[in-house]
């Protein structure tokens, strides 16, 4: 990626993160400048100079750029940890008002009846760790998880893992000995085991196919699995509740497979 392409990716990220186009051109063009007046500003970033000051009004209403008061004034950014920092309170405050706002809003209800079984399709990584997260610190009784894909073993989730083990059964399954030890070690209280689906993998996967990326079941009757998409590597997964005994039957002994028999769930 050469400078043109990164300075283009953080315009846009800064554009994501609430600032207009102007605004984040100009305080992009701060970074690289020391000091700089609206001229120099204007001819680095392209942003016509009569807008170049309402953009700095802007940035400095929000802590990210300082105004020195000369002829012609200056402006520069504030350093660059300081700026991230304010940004970043800045994005979670809205999300802290957005989620305030929306819990209190009426829900509309236009189902007579909620139905025994759902499936859901869901996708982002970010999204799937988040909904796997919540689900094991739901469970009362058991969890039962089978890593297919060893980058979606985060710190996050090990974390959840250890949390969850003081409470509930947590059974861990790997595709390899190396990761389970790292299971281990995070996870002391949980039986691990390496299991036998070793076409789960994604290096054992043949170009083009889809590699599941992992296997969840909760309290034995709630399901999420995921799968990683061969050419975005984009993680997407479905997402159930209300199973009959039959499935759970099923999906439990399938995730157990490699586990001892006298610690196989299914029995």
């Amino acid at each position: 990626m050469d400078t043109t392409e990164k300075l283009e990716e953080a315009v846009a990220v800064l554009q994501q993160l609430g600032l207009k186009e102007y605004e984040a051109r100009c305080f992009v063009g701060l970074i690289r400048l020391e000091t700089g007046t609206a001229k120099k500003l204007s001819e680095l970033t392209e942003v016509p100079r009569t807008r170049v000051y309402d953009a700095i009004r802007v940035l400095e209403a929000q802590g990210l750029v300082e105004i020195q008061h000369s002829s012609p004034q200056q402006f520069r950014a504030v350093p660059l940890d300081e700026a991230t920092e304010t940004l970043r309170d800045q994005y979670e405050a809205r999300v802290e008002r957005l989620q305030e706002t929306l819990e209190t809003v009426d829900t509309i209800d236009n189902q007579d009846e909620s139905p025994v079984q759902e499936v859901w399709a869901m996708a982002g990584h970010d999204a799937i760790e988040n909904r796997t997260n919540d689900l094991i610190e739901d469970a009362s009784e058991e969890i039962v998880l089978v890593v297919g894909d060893e980058s979606l073993l985060t710190e996050d989730l090990l974390d959840a893992l250890e949390a969850a083990s003081d409470n509930v059964e947590v059974i861990v399954g790997s595709l390899t000995e190396s990761v389970q030890d790292r299971i281990r070690t995070a996870v002391p209280e949980a039986t691990t085991f390496v299991s036998g689906l070793e076409w789960l993998g994604t290096e054992t996967s043949v170009e083009n196919d889809t590699a599941v990326g992992r296997l969840l079941l909760v309290d034995r009757s709630t399901i999420l699995v995921s799968s990683i998409v061969p050419e975005t590597k984009e993680e997407r997964a479905i997402f159930g509740g209300g199973f009959g005994n039959g499935l759970v039957v099923i999906a439990r002994r399938l995730m157990a497979q490699g586990l001892i028999p006298i610690r196989d769930p299914g029995n």
